[in-house]
């Protein structure tokens, strides 16, 4: 959103910088402006250190790439985790895992998918080091999260052909509808991972 003469120039350069963050239209960016422009200094304060806060303490992990402010994670130095290896794309996935609270195990991140398209192959991602550690911690099981997308997909099939040799299980989050949902509402592809995924009652 260009400068205009209206805006005070700080609160338009606010804007700006909201208006650059993911899914946040120049609508939004404006409102979160004048909200913060609203509210006590020391609230902006807390907010400007808590970013700074954010790019000099948090780093990735060295064992399993998460992201941290100890190094090694709290996740991969925690005893009573379990002896397994719960794979993702993304640090924000091991976040969107913790926060069900039902895998009790340790992550690994790949710090992306494959994607040939966008010359993204195994060299790019920690799929060595994730073969190292499978080779050191012997876990009992490997989970694969990645996205159900081409992608995602991808990334899970080579990573279980990869790892098959090394004998250890590999397994991957099931597909299937929503707790709440409408079969109706629920699209092909959908159902018939529901149906694949189907268990015993």
């Amino acid at each position: 959103m260009p400068a205009t003469g209206s805006i005070a120039g700080p609160l338009q350069a606010l804007i700006d910088e909201f208006s650059k963050f993911p899914t946040i239209g120049p609508k939004t960016a404006a409102r979160l402006a004048f909200y913060l422009l609203s509210r006590p200094r020391h609230e902006a304060q807390a907010l400007a250190e808590a970013i700074l806060g954010v790019k000099d303490k948090v780093r990735f992990c060295s064992v399993c790439f998460s992201l941290t402010q100890n190094d090694p994670c709290d996740l991969c130095t925690d005893e009573r985790r379990e002896n397994t290896l719960c794979i993702v794309a993304e640090a924000k996935d091991v976040y969107a895992i913790e926060r069900t609270g039902s895998y009790k195990g340790r992550y690994h991140v790949l710090g992306g998918l494959i994607s040939p398209i966008d010359g993204i192959g195994p060299a790019q991602l920690h799929v060595r080091e994730l073969l190292e550690r499978i080779g050191s911690e012997r876990p009992m099981e490997i989970v694969v999260a990645t996205n159900p997308n081409a992608e995602g997909e991808a990334t899970a099939l080579y990573l279980s052909r990869t790892i098959a040799p090394l004998g250890v299980p590999v397994t991957r989050l099931a597909y299937g509808l929503p707790i709440g949902g409408d079969l109706d509402y629920a699209d092909e592809i959908t159902l018939s991972k529901a149906l694949e995924g189907r268990t015993t009652l």
